[in-house]
C-alpha cells in the first residue's frame, strides 16, 4: 500500500467523526436524545465550543437535530450516514478568535493612522448597520462593510485582505447554522452598540482604547454564540 499524504483535521472533524461513529455504531439510536452538551465535551475531554461546532456539522449532515431548549437528537437521515456533509471550513469559534486578534490590530493602526476621510468611511458604514438593521435583525453585508472600512483605515493591504478572508469564513454555512441557534430581535441593537465604541474611540485616534472596544466586541460575539441551549432534563 503506497505511503499516503497525512492530512490535518480540523478539531471538530475528530470529534464529529466519534460521534458518528458512536451512532453508526448503534450506540445512539434515531429518537435517542445525546446527554446534554456540557456532560458530552466532558466525557470526550474537548472544549464546549469544539463540541459546539462538530454537533452543529452533524447537523448540517442531517445526523443530528439540535433543538434549542429541549436537546440534541439523533435523527434519521434520508441518505447513507458519512462525513459528506463536513466542510473543510474554519471553525466558527477558530474564527472569532482569529478576527479579534486580527481586528483589534487594525481598530489600533486605524486610530494612529487613519485619515478624515477614512474615519468619515467608518462612520458611514456605521450608519449603513443601523439602516440595515431596520430591515434585518441581522445586517450581515452592512457589518462587514464596517470592519473592512477599519481595516482600510488601517493602512495594511494584507490586513484588508485577511479580514475579508475571514468574513468569507464568517458567512459560510457551518457559521451561520450556528449563528442560527442565537438569533433574536436584539442581534442588531448589541452590534450597534459595540460598533459605535469602536468609531468613537478611532475618531478621537485612542488606539490602545480602539483595540480594546475591538476587543469586547468579539469577547461580546463569543458570548452569545456559546450561550447554553438550555436544555431540559
Amino acid at each position: 500500500m503506497p505511503i499516503q499524504t497525512v492530512e490535518p483535521r480540523r478539531l471538530y472533524r475528530q470529534i464529529a467523526d466519534q460521534i458518528r461513529a458512536l451512532i453508526n455504531g448503534g450506540e445512539y439510536t434515531p429518537g435517542d436524545r445525546l446527554p446534554p452538551e456540557r456532560d458530552l465535551a466532558k466525557q470526550l475531554g474537548v472544549s464546549r465550543p469544539s463540541l459546539r461546532e462538530a454537533l452543529i456539522a452533524l447537523e448540517m449532515e442531517t445526523l443530528l437535530d439540535v433543538r434549542v431548549g429541549s436537546g440534541i437528537y439523533v435523527t434519521q437521515p434520508n441518505e447513507p450516514r458519512g462525513a459528506a456533509g463536513l466542510t473543510e471550513a474554519s471553525g466558527p469559534f477558530e474564527v472569532m478568535r482569529a478576527r479579534r486578534l486580527i481586528e483589534g490590530e487594525c481598530a489600533a493602526l486605524a486610530a494612529r493612522a487613519a485619515t478624515a476621510a477614512q474615519v468619515r468611511a467608518v462612520r458611514e458604514a456605521h450608519a449603513a448597520v443601523i439602516e440595515e438593521s431596520k430591515r434585518d435583525h441581522n445586517p450581515l453585508a452592512a457589518d462587514r462593510l464596517f470592519h473592512v472600512r477599519i481595516a482600510e483605515a488601517s493602512g495594511n493591504s494584507a490586513f484588508v485582505l485577511l479580514v475579508e478572508t475571514l468574513w468569507d469564513q464568517r458567512m459560510g454555512p457551518l457559521y451561520r447554522a450556528l449563528e442560527s441557534k442565537h438569533e433574536h430581535p436584539m442581534m442588531a441593537a448589541d452590534t450597534i452598540r459595540e460598533h459605535k465604541a469602536i468609531v468613537n474611540e478611532i475618531a478621537r485616534h485612542e488606539a490602545r482604547a480602539a483595540r480594546n472596544a475591538m476587543h469586547q466586541h468579539m469577547d461580546a460575539t463569543v458570548k452569545r454564540y456559546s450561550k447554553d441551549w438550555k436544555v431540559r432534563q
